[in-house]
């Protein structure tokens, strides 16, 4: 039987090389992708980065403690509270101690030069110098700040030489701080760092720009420092060896980078193993069924069903085991390169690489290995169940090509996708905008659909041929005629072009819908005529700003400030969520909140306005939260807003945010007031402490893109691997089809059919089956986006659907190129035979 399972493989070798290839791809994605993913659960260890110099620092406590009946649970706090000055003092009795204040500046050449960081990039921080000593920061050049009006900033490298625009000893540069903008003198240089940019300042005048005291550095006994911070009972923390850490700025970025990092990689695993797997078991399918004949022949001569099983299950092993080894192979060579592509790209950190894991080239193998044996399980079954009086009549016309088996399947595949799209619209709309919701939704409705195919593909072909069966000629009509009854074969080649088109709709129909949406929401929102935001995450406008926006005549100003609140839900979770510190009266003139109960204007300094995320969310109810300094307090709900899109966050008044500085300036012009008048104005203070001023609209465009370039980076990745594979398997499935009909193709030409009309009928065919599989496809990624309205619309957000026309469009052009390419080559070699010798040619 081994030797008759050989034979067979030597003679088809063209149905085994395809079944190879697809399934080598496949696992070498799933190796890639894992072995990319592997490497995300774990970020490289550092040492104290900032305060590495430092024999102890003392700071306050950055984390929320909080114990529950299941444990502690712990949480990240927003605005740290200062080291109190009595704590200060008290240290300062051990030892010599250093005060270190940290707070937002940017810096311009005078003249010219341009912002050094680049207007909205990250903002820079600025320190007392005397605390450079416990850094790593020394001077390249110059000297120490003595006088106001000096200071050290941090170059790179390639910064320090003059032709490249570098700051240097002894030029003027533009500095604005939280007290405002104003001229100063580089009198020396220190070499960047990666974990901040630095302004060092003489000690007294950075105490005047930030008067509270961030960290304290004490050169003395910990143990002593301890003690007395102790006896304090202030809630400071005293770090000493790799803990000193805590105290670096952003210390959990590499943690955080690999969590953004892990869910693109986790959502392109997934679809990665979802498509492989899908292709793989169609391929192997569809060369089972391609054998028919071969089985019937096989039965005819006495061969029991057992022996045929056995032999599709020995073929898919000997094709299998190879293939998954190559696929690993190909996974271990290109995951080096995805990695090195995303470092380029920005989406994964610079010093994010392949480590030495081996699991996920085990898991590939294995994958590769049980995919090909459930690609000819159903296959073999039924090709072992075909009674040798019916083999030839069966392989000649694909009938009853629908067992009940498969009608089960595929009904409980696309009831499980629209009964969970309908369970998610009836219980929580917000679910179908999150990214785990809007993927693994067109996989069940993908899967449904193709099983569906047998059924599906003739009224779809005669729908797409209705026109040119009609026209002059026997090409439309032949190529309508050859889709209809080879049922299994334009399934099997229509089932890449489906997955391409419903994957590349959904994800991009649906990331564009939701980001205009968001754009959408935040607009009608913000009724302001100007909105000034601070550059960075942690940035802060100058306070002369702040001050002169709200002195203009005819201007509505709203101050607000970044803070956060949490709460413990359930008596276990504590669930923090982004606020905005605010006075009511002034957010009233700027905004139209979506208020589902309550009043914004009811806020206070005893009031939060929450969201319908909330799990206590009944106005006049108190709920116990923790500020974003740490404090615990209870707050009386006055307000409640509408969830949306999931941008609608908590509002509390300034004094609930201390520490937390204003971050953006909405600016409105009031009823019958000169509009150029107050443009004017805001632009002239804008001008008078380098910030930048912006209108609503601009101000849209570039806090709120229609595609962000992370989004747009991670769905290329995403959709450049799946796509890439499915093209291949189309034309790797074409390929295997056409080779397997050059008896057909030679009995056209015995028929009187001419070299170019026979290559016209198959190119015909193949964009035919390109046209099925769109339709398909359309369809699954129909009911996504119409999921994804529905969901909106309940969420309060009127918002159009974005369908990507043009990337569709151009998937299913390079679809139809690749199948009309894949179909017309084999074709034409198999036409270089004289007629005759094909068709008397032994199958």
């Amino acid at each position: 039987m081994l030797r008759l399972t050989l034979q067979g493989m030597r003679a088809r070798w063209v149905t085994f090389t395809g079944s190879f290839v697809a399934l080598a791809l496949g696992v070498g994605l799933i190796a890639a992708t894992g072995l990319a993913l592997a490497a995300t659960f774990q970020a490289p260890h550092r040492g104290p980065e900032r305060f590495a110099a430092a024999p102890v620092v003392v700071r306050a406590t950055d984390t929320l403690r909080v114990s529950t009946p299941i444990g502690e649970r712990t949480q990240r706090i927003a605005d740290p509270r200062a080291v109190p000055a009595e704590v200060a003092a008290e240290l300062a009795r051990l030892g010599r101690t250093v005060e270190d204040r940290t707070f937002p500046v940017s810096y311009a050449s005078v003249g010219g030069g341009g912002d050094r960081t680049n207007g909205e990039g990250a903002a820079v921080a600025g320190h007392p110098w005397s605390v450079a000593a416990a850094t790593p920061y020394r001077l390249t050049d110059g000297r120490a700040p003595r006088t106001p009006g000096e200071v050290v900033v941090a170059v790179a490298t390639r910064e320090r030489d003059r032709s490249g625009g570098g700051v240097a000893v002894g030029d003027r540069v533009r500095v604005v701080t939280p007290a405002g903008a104003g001229s100063r003198t580089v009198v020396g240089t220190v070499a960047a760092t990666d974990f901040e940019t630095a302004v060092f300042f003489t000690d007294a005048e950075a105490a005047q720009l930030s008067p509270r005291i961030d960290a304290l550095v004490v050169h003395a006994d910990a143990t002593a420092v301890r003690k007395a911070v102790r006896g304090t009972g202030s809630g400071i923390d005293v770090l000493t060896g790799d803990e000193r850490r805590r105290a670096d700025p952003d210390p959990d970025r590499d943690s955080e980078a690999l969590v953004s990092v892990n869910a693109l990689l986790g959502t392109a695993a997934g679809i990665t193993c979802f498509v492989s797997v899908f292709v793989v078991a169609s391929t192997f399918a569809f060369a089972v069924a391609q054998r028919r004949r071969e089985f019937g022949l096989l039965r005819t001569a006495g061969a029991t069903a057992r022996q045929i099983r056995r032999t599709v299950f020995a073929e898919a092993v000997l094709v299998a085991v190879p293939a998954s080894a190559a696929g690993c192979l190909l996974g271990a060579v290109g995951a080096p390169p995805l990695a090195a592509w995303m470092v380029d790209s920005g989406v994964a950190p610079s010093w994010f690489a392949i480590g030495d894991q081996t699991w996920p080239l085990h898991t590939a193998f294995w994958t590769g290995l049980c995919v090909a044996m459930a690609g000819v399980l159903t296959s073999s079954w039924r090709a072992g169940r075909i009674k040798p009086t019916e083999a030839l009549r069966e392989a000649a016309l694909d009938n009853g090509t629908m067992p009940p088996s498969r009608w089960l399947l595929g009904a409980l595949l696309l009831l499980a996708g629209l009964g969970l799209l309908v369970w998610s619209l009836a219980t929580d709309p917000g679910e179908a905008l999150q990214r785990k919701t809007y993927i693994t939704r067109p996989m069940l409705l993908i899967v449904g659909f193709a099983l569906y195919a047998p059924v599906l593909v003739p009224p779809l072909v005669r729908l797409v041929t209705w026109l040119p069966a009609r026209l002059p000629g026997a090409t439309g009509l032949l190529a309508r005629e050859n889709a209809a009854t080879g049922v299994r074969r334009t399934a099997a080649v229509a089932a890449p072009v489906l997955i391409t088109v419903a994957l590349a709709a959904s994800l991009l129909g649906t990331t564009a819908t939701i980001n205009e949406a968001k754009a959408t929401e935040t607009a009608t929102q913000t009724t302001a005529d100007y909105v000034v935001a601070a550059p960075g995450d942690k940035g802060a406008l100058p306070a002369p700003f702040v001050t002169r926006a709200q002195s203009i005549p005819g201007a509505a100003v709203s101050a607000s400030r970044s803070t956060a609140v949490t709460v413990l839900e359930e008596g276990v979770a504590l669930v923090r969520s982004e606020a905005r510190a605010v006075d009511p009266a002034a957010l009233a003139a700027v905004s139209r909140l979506p208020v589902a109960s309550g009043r914004v204007a009811d806020l206070d300094d005893g009031g939060i306005v929450v969201n319908e995320e909330w799990l206590n969310r009944t106005v006049g109810q108190r709920v116990r939260v923790w500020l974003g300094d740490g404090r615990e307090v209870t707050l009386r709900i006055v307000a409640v807003l509408r969830t949306g899109t999931g941008g609608n966050g908590v509002y509390v008044t300034p004094r609930n945010a201390p520490g937390a500085p204003v971050d953006r300036v909405d600016v409105a012009v009031r009823d019958g007031a000169d509009a150029t008048a107050v443009d004017e104005a805001l632009r002239e203070a804008g001008a008078a402490t380098r910030t930048t001023v912006r209108t609503k609209d601009e101000w849209l465009a570039r806090s709120h893109p229609r595609s962000s370039e992370s989004t747009r980076l991670g769905l290329l990745l995403i959709l450049g691997i799946a796509l890439l594979y499915t093209g291949i398997a189309l034309a790797n499935t074409l390929l295997m089809a056409t080779s397997d009909r050059a008896g057909d193709l030679a009995v056209l030409r015995l028929t009187g059919a001419t070299k170019p009309q026979v290559l016209r009928l198959v190119a015909a065919e193949a964009l035919v089956v390109v046209a099925v599989g769109s339709l398909l496809g359309a369809a699954v990624a129909g009911l996504n986006l119409l999921g994804l309205r529905g969901a909106l619309a309940l969420l309060s957000v009127r918002s159009p659907l974005v369908v990507p026309w043009g990337g569709l469009g151009a998937m299913v052009a390079a679809s139809a190129v690749l199948a009309v390419v894949a179909a017309v080559v084999p074709a034409l070699t198999a036409l270089r035979t004289r007629p005759v010798e094909h068709a008397g040619t032994r199958e």
